[in-house]
């Protein structure tokens, strides 16, 4: 079972980038899914998180309006758009899931990408 993020890269300040991660191993399609990040000599932070059926998402409040997150269960894939990218975004991603309600804890998830790097310059 495994979940493989891709899509970071090189971005000026006010660009955009689209993050996937495609689970194998099983199905992922009722499971919660969720983006974290993190800087340099920082914790691992929410980003986002997605209920099985798309119908619910939610946000940290340092991305919202800028961040869209979505999934398609059929490609057992989960997405971040990513708009008006900030030097302050830059930081490693990571994917997660977990079969449990929704949170924005590391904890609850038992299921984690191997993270892709995000890198906004000024």
């Amino acid at each position: 079972v495994q979940l493989q993020a891709s899509g970071g890269g090189l971005v000026q300040t006010g660009g955009s980038l689209r993050l996937s991660c495609a689970g194998s191993g099983r199905s992922f399609s009722r499971d919660v899914m969720a983006w974290f990040r993190q800087a340099p000599g920082k914790e691992r932070e929410f980003v986002a998180d997605i209920t099985w059926s798309g119908g619910s998402t939610y946000y940290a409040d340092s991305v919202r309006g800028r961040f869209t997150i979505s999934r398609d269960n059929a490609k057992n894939t989960v997405y971040l758009q990513m708009n008006s990218l900030k030097p302050e975004d830059t930081a490693v991603y990571y994917c997660a899931a977990d079969r449990s309600r929704p949170t924005a804890e590391a904890s609850g998830y038992d299921y984690w990408g191997q993270g892709t790097q995000v890198t906004v310059s000024s």
